[in-house]
């Protein structure tokens, strides 16, 4: 009974980093999320494509919104996971510092939600991720199954869901709303853009000014 559980444990923890070696190359055809849309009714859009095929402006603003030390960084923000542990303890309330990469492992291979048991998992996924892929990869994956509606997935599906265009002739404004709607894309819609959007959207791109050349070298062209 051991040396089948240990089988077993075996393999949960070697597909993921067959996968991640795989997925360097070819593009993942769907995701546990992509799964649980489609159980729920949904029709799934997904369209991946290469970075080269996405507005430069895209992958700054997703940097600028979600990870701004996303070219330095090992896969994980080290100082970003500190600032959120003291900004715990002097107010009680605990903020993500979830990187790109962290998202790309928790989209790829794990559950929706919370909780510090997929924490514990995600994070030596992501390490292995930024170990094993270079960083325009790992955003090319993340832009290619990225949720942008219920059953929206990728930039490309995105672009033309809401804008009616493909992704390559995103405009500046355009790439920070979609980077605006990414906490709840489900909740809310790129092309009809509430005021806390609007507002959202500009913050975003002013930040995307503040990241400099070197903020985005990894992603640029």
């Amino acid at each position: 009974m051991l040396t089948i559980l240990f089988r077993i444990l075996l393999a949960l923890a070697v597909l993921p980093l067959l996968l991640i070696v795989a997925y360097r190359w070819i593009d993942p055809p769907l995701t546990p999320l992509m799964v649980i849309r489609w159980a729920g009714g949904a029709a799934i859009d997904h369209r991946p494509i290469p970075l080269e095929a996405v507005a430069p402006a895209l992958p700054r603003a997703i940097i600028a919104s979600e990870d701004n030390r996303f070219c330095t960084h090992a896969g994980i923000d080290f100082d970003a996971v500190r600032d959120a542990i003291d900004e715990q303890e002097e107010t009680g309330r605990l903020r993500g510092a979830s990187t790109v990469t962290m998202q790309v492992a928790r989209n790829l291979f794990l559950w929706p939600g919370g909780g510090f048991v997929r924490k514990a998992v995600e994070a030596p996924l992501a390490l292995a991720i930024d170990a094993l892929w270079p960083k325009r990869r790992v955003m090319e994956v993340y832009l290619g199954i990225a949720e942008w509606g219920d059953g929206v997935f990728g930039a490309e599906a995105a672009a033309r869901r809401h804008f009616r265009k493909p992704a390559v002739r995103l405009t500046r404004t355009e790439a920070a709303r979609l980077a605006a709607v990414l906490p709840n894309p489900r909740r809310w819609n790129a092309a009809v853009p509430t005021a806390y959007i609007q507002r959202r959207t500009a913050t975003i791109d002013g930040r995307v000014n503040q990241l400099g050349p070197a903020g985005v070298a990894c992603v640029d062209p």
